[in-house]
């Protein structure tokens, strides 16, 4: 096969060892005869692999005994309604910290089964920048705050969680979740599509403390009810099995690579080679994220102008790159850099952007 490089924001690359390891034993289980998708998920070797898929995403992230871990379906954006159906009581309002459109939409989701108020918002600068929080600010009705951790599509991240105040925090960690350490004292509810550092699409993670969960409305289906998924060990349906073996692929290789601060090393070493680049090419290349809230996962940039951006994108589709492009409703370029992007990846898109601009200056 030809190489690729893959940027892509989501679904994104899983690493090599993983793919090959599915490879292998994906479709004849332990020697079962069965694929892992073909498995009865109240089977003892389906049981096997989802309990193990928790357990080292506890271990891999220090999550503490006193948090339930999830596998659900239905995506993260499921759970911009799902924790509201939960946790919004028609006295309180949620509040939302908005950092790019992913928190919009969480936002626009909840309003539409209880109030809601804006706690901060940098969308007047174009979300450029994650906005200061203070979350003691926030109303005294608050039945909780929302954040979002990393935004793929303008290139933004908490770089540090704000302390918690009163009022329960839960946050979208989609595109960040497995790539850094948590401060579990500070977060109460974390939720993450799997697509991006965890596996594959198809399960979505959630880690919530046990207490927020208890305090949940009695008044819900079972289905959308996070204490009945948690009293299930999240097998009260049919969980996506292929997906959530795949999780524990990846979670297997995460702790052979060295655990969460190795990975952490790893992707500030790969988001600070390519800021660089982008810094020291005498504007060609534009950032859009203001230095102190850059990704470490999506780098977005601009070129001098669209005709190049197209040009470029071209070009570097042609040379085996995939998903440099901007998402649509912003344009521009991205580069989604992953726990499973190698390094050596990066080095090859720095190498092909420099003689892109040499040629184009």
């Amino acid at each position: 096969m030809t190489t690729v490089y893959n940027f892509n924001a989501g679904p994104g690359p899983i690493p090599d060892p993983v793919l090959k390891q599915a490879q292998t034993e994906m479709f004849s289980f332990e020697q079962t005869g069965a694929a892992v998708m073909e498995l009865s998920h109240r089977s003892a070797p389906y049981e096997k692999i989802h309990f193990q898929a928790m357990k080292q995403i506890r271990t891999i992230l220090d999550v503490p005994d006193d948090f339930d871990i999830l596998f659900l379906q239905g995506g993260a954006t499921l759970q911009f309604s799902m924790t509201a159906q939960n946790f919004l009581r028609p006295e309180q309002r949620a509040a939302f910290v908005l950092s790019g459109s992913w928190s919009e939409k969480a936002e626009k989701e909840a309003s539409a089964f209880g109030s809601t108020t804006i706690l901060a918002s940098t969308k007047e600068s174009q979300y450029r920048s994650v906005p200061e929080i203070d979350l003691s600010s926030a109303p005294e009705d608050t039945a909780y705050v929302h954040l979002t951790s990393n935004n793929t599509i303008f290139g933004t991240q908490l770089q540090q969680f704000p302390k918690k105040a009163a009022a329960p925090v839960i946050v979208d960690m989609s595109s960040d979740i497995l790539s850094r350490r948590v401060p579990w004292s500070d977060v109460d509810f974390a939720y993450a599509g799997a697509q991006k550092n965890a596996g594959m699409a198809g399960v979505t993670i959630v880690i919530a403390r046990k207490s927020l969960l208890a305090s949940g409305s009695d008044a819900l289906p079972p289905s959308i009810s996070y204490k009945q998924h948690a009293d299930k060990d999240s097998l009260y349906h049919t969980p996506p099995t292929g997906a959530v073996y795949m999780t524990k692929l990846v979670t297997d290789w995460i702790l052979a690579e060295g655990g969460i601060d190795a990975i952490a090393e790893a992707a500030s070493k790969k988001a600070e080679a390519l800021y660089a680049a982008i810094d020291q090419s005498d504007g060609f290349y534009r950032g859009h994220a203001d230095a102190g809230s850059r990704s470490s996962m999506n780098v977005t940039f601009r070129l001098p102008d669209e005709d190049l951006e197209k040009q470029f994108l071209q070009e570097a589709a042609d040379a085996g790159f995939l998903g440099l492009n901007g998402h649509r409703s912003v344009g521009g370029c991205r580069a989604s850099l992953y726990n499973a992007v190698p390094f050596h990846h990066v080095e090859v898109l720095i190498d092909f952007m420099e003689k892109f601009r040499h040629r184009h200056s």
